[in-house]
């Protein structure tokens, strides 16, 4: 905008426009902050130094699949088998599958695979499964995972082994989580 035609504005409107503005660098603060306190509560153990950018954050839900295992003292015991869960982008649009090794597929084909490379409890919701930071590997296929290098597993709710005691080797239990998968490159 001139400044001549700025000063031919009613003041009513110069104020207006100020204001919009304002409002505008206010909405751009509150959610610049919103998203420095959303990553200050990643455990600084969770963050890796190398990673550059995120390339997608989802929200997951599923199951955790325990089986029944005789531990050293041959007792039954669950034993972490795999986990079973979709990965929604913010519009609730199915993105990625997540199963055993672990693995995520993307629905264009891409695939990487994870090594847990450090976990952290979660403090905010005692009984849910750890926070992790996994190193993530190319399992094939370009799209969306092929440039992803670390996965942060984030804001876990529920999926800690089953409470009932397992009563037969082999027996399978599922309990239900959340949680959100940072995927970074």
């Amino acid at each position: 905008m001139s400044l001549r035609f700025a000063l031919h504005l009613t003041p009513r409107r110069r104020l207006a426009r100020a204001f919009t503005s304002v409002s505008l660098v206010l909405a751009c603060s509150a959610v610049c902050r919103s998203a420095a306190l959303a990553q200050a509560e990643v455990p600084a153990a969770l963050t890796p130094g190398e990673a550059t950018h995120v390339i997608a954050a989802l929200k997951a839900s599923g199951t955790q699949i325990y089986v029944c295992k005789r531990d050293s003292n041959n007792q039954l015991a669950w034993v972490f088998k795999a986990p079973s869960a979709e990965l929604y982008d913010a519009s609730g649009q199915l993105v990625v599958r997540h199963g055993a090794g672990p693995s995520w597929e993307a629905s264009d084909g891409s695939k990487i695979t994870g090594k847990v490379l450090q976990q952290a409890p979660n403090t905010d919701q005692p009984g849910s499964i750890p926070l992790l930071l996994l190193q993530a590997s190319n399992a094939g296929g370009p799209g969306l995972l092929s440039a992803v290098r670390y996965v942060q597993r984030l804001d876990t709710r529920g999926g800690v082994a089953p409470s009932g005691p397992c009563t037969q080797e082999g027996q399978e239990g599922r309990s239900p989580y959340l949680a959100e998968y940072v995927f970074l490159g």
